[in-house]
């Protein structure tokens, strides 16, 4: 495993226009993970948790401080830039999965492979593959909306694996799952991402799902405690 950090973030803040005032949502965040590993973001409903995670992945930018994600700083590209960037070498998982209603399981897994250029044989081989993987080979024809939603974060899950990301960000994954669905999906997270040695950043409130991971960092007053 290298030593090399996969990411970084100093003196980051955000605030917010709010009228004639302005809202600090984070405030000094300082982090440093290294390649492969997994972080857990704890903290309540509102404590700033998404913003974090939008931040470190560069989905938003911060207002003060500086974040460098797998040795680039993302302040420096546009937002076509950041997102053309995300898309080779991050990985996401939405606690709402965020599939194309229109578009199979197969499909949905698909894309990313067919936006990165891969050749259309060899990108339904992978996304075959990966939806066995996640017991999925059965249902590789079906629309979200004839999904349950445990089968739908599957699909999410290896739709975020198909390009091998260097880093994968996952929001609240099991949050609109049943504690049992919710505990067979985050064995497939974990197993894929130690199968792909991908460094791994969650935010949760869920203690457990938070002690899978190597390190925990607790989100409280806008600042996060290691």
């Amino acid at each position: 495993m290298s030593s090399a950090p996969a990411l970084v973030a100093r003196n980051v803040a955000k605030t917010v226009a709010t009228g004639d005032t302005s809202l600090t949502i984070l405030d000094d965040i300082e982090l440093s993970l290294n390649a492969g590993d997994s972080l857990s973001i704890v903290g309540t409903s509102g404590s700033g948790k998404s913003t974090l995670l939008a931040l470190l992945a560069g989905l938003d930018l911060p207002t003060r401080g500086h974040i460098e994600l797998l040795g680039n700083n993302l302040a420096s590209l546009d937002e076509d830039g950041r997102a053309a960037w995300r898309a080779a070498r991050v990985g996401f998982v939405f606690q709402s999965f965020q599939l194309l209603a229109g578009l199979s399981a197969l499909d949905n897994v698909l894309l990313p492979l067919e936006l990165a250029g891969v050749r259309l044989s060899e990108a339904r081989e992978t996304a075959r593959k990966l939806l066995a993987q996640v017991g999925l080979a059965h249902r590789t024809a079906h629309t979200p909306r004839q999904l349950s939603g445990g089968e739908q974060q599957r699909v999410a899950i290896a739709r975020a694996f198909a390009c091998r990301p260097a880093i994968l960000f996952a929001d609240e994954p099991t949050g609109n799952l049943d504690g049992a669905t919710g505990a067979q999906i985050i064995d497939l997270l974990f197993a894929l991402n130690a199968e792909q040695t991908t460094t791994l950043v969650l935010v949760t409130h869920d203690e457990a799902l938070a002690g899978r991971c190597s390190r925990v960092a607790r989100l409280a007053s806008g600042r996060l405690h290691a």
